[in-house]
């Protein structure tokens, strides 16, 4: 039906293009009407709007005469359906009477429908790169390593303002130590440090033996079998045995404190915390860090321990060794100095973790899936930088001479 004027009590109509009945699939269709109230132009929507009816509210869309200037309000009042089809079919009658030089206004836009105009505002404000064509040009490489460049250093950012407020959580907390949350503190000793002694221990143990055997295979052929024990002690007490316990407990422990703060968060429970005057960083963070500090040298100590003991193991009983021949070599190999190294990068290990995992939990989004990318994003940085911080460890020792 194409356009006709009539009067209607709530104004004047100046034209209106209304489907009626339904559409050829049953469905009942929309309809949009320009009425003139009160001097200001509004376009009347009513109905469903919906992918069914799609075609036919294009079709009156493109027989109305539009307003080329001035406020236009679209009175959303009527609209009984609406789904991504029918927003987007109003969010393009907008951007027509923009640019037709009129100034359009949602008006009486329903609460279960805003989320998809935002939804598809957002689209069009921020167009998904993947309907992109995809170019491998110089340029587009430029523009790639430079976002990930500036996210890097906004997340570096990001980390050290947590440090901060670590760290001044901490100060306050010696200096009232009333403030430190004791309870908390051996709970969280409990499950970082106790329950994570059996898979540290055995995974030190098996690593232990497969180092044995492999430097065995191969010191044997030039028939320097002793030194096995040697670079064994050396390798374990130095580095096999603290790393392999700091990627155990990243794993372990720095993915826990992701999902549990992250958990809180989704529940509204971090909200319910600074209701209650409570700082976060303070009751949550600061146990983690100071039981995770503690309890990783512990740890690192215990598999050290296991390592030497699956090395020695397997050294006696592919070289034929006796426990005290091997003993006596471990002896010679290594001192205390040795074994003093690997323990001096436990805590910045451990706290390099539970920073890490606390800050990612804080990032975590009100949703379940933002606590799984979260969670694994934590994992994953925690594990590289704990591997950067043995290098420079390493770098250092070097250049000092230890």
């Amino acid at each position: 039906m194409g356009p006709r004027e009539k009067e209607l009590p709530q104004g004047i109509l100046v034209s209106e293009t209304h489907w009626t009945g339904r559409d050829g699939h049953g469905h009942k269709s929309g309809s949009i009407e320009l009425r003139d109230i009160a001097g200001k132009p509004v376009l009347a929507l009513s109905g469903v709007w919906s992918v069914p009816t799609a075609a036919a509210l294009s079709r009156q869309i493109a027989d109305l005469s539009l307003p080329s200037q001035g406020q236009v309000g679209i009175d959303l009042t009527q609209v009984s359906v609406m789904d991504t089809s029918g927003a987007w079919l109003i969010h393009g009658l907008m951007v027509d009477l923009k640019k037709n030089g009129a100034a359009p206004t949602l008006e009486n836009l329903k609460e279960q429908h805003a989320p998809l105009m935002h939804l598809v505002e957002g689209a069009v404000a921020n167009p998904d790169e993947s309907i992109h064509s995809k170019s491998t040009s110089p340029l587009r490489l430029l523009e790639i390593t430079g976002e990930a460049t500036i996210a890097a250093l906004s997340k570096g950012r990001e980390l050290t303002n947590f440090v901060g407020m670590l760290t001044v959580s901490f100060l306050r907390a010696v200096k009232s130590p009333s403030r430190l949350r004791p309870i908390s503190i051996v709970n969280q000793l409990e499950l970082t440090g106790l329950r994570a002694i059996p898979i540290i221990g055995l995974l030190s143990f098996l690593i232990g033996v497969t180092l044995a055997y492999l430097m065995a295979d191969q010191f044997r052929a030039y028939g320097l079998d002793v030194f096995t024990v040697n670079v064994l002690g050396i390798f374990v007490l130095r580095e096999a045995g603290v790393l392999i316990t700091a990627i155990v407990i990243a794993g372990r422990s720095g993915s826990a404190f992701t999902a549990e703060i992250g958990t809180m968060k989704v529940n509204e429970e971090l909200d319910a915390l600074r209701t209650l005057g409570l700082d976060p960083v303070e009751v949550l963070v600061l146990p983690r860090v100071l039981a995770l500090v503690i309890t990783l040298p512990f740890l690192a100590f215990w598999a050290d321990l296991m390592g030497l003991l699956g090395g020695g193991m397997m050294t006696m009983l592919v070289l034929d060794m006796t426990p005290l021949q091997f003993v006596q070599q471990l002896k010679e190999a290594v001192n205390l100095k040795t074994f003093m190294v690997g323990l001096v990068k436990a805590p910045v290990h451990a706290y390099i973790i539970a920073v890490v995992g606390c800050f990612e939990g804080f990032k975590v989004q009100r949703s379940a899936e933002s606590v799984g990318k979260q969670t694994t994003t934590s994992v994953v940085e925690a594990i590289f930088l704990v591997i950067v911080a043995t290098a420079a460890f390493s770098v250092m020792f070097s250049v000092l001479g230890i």
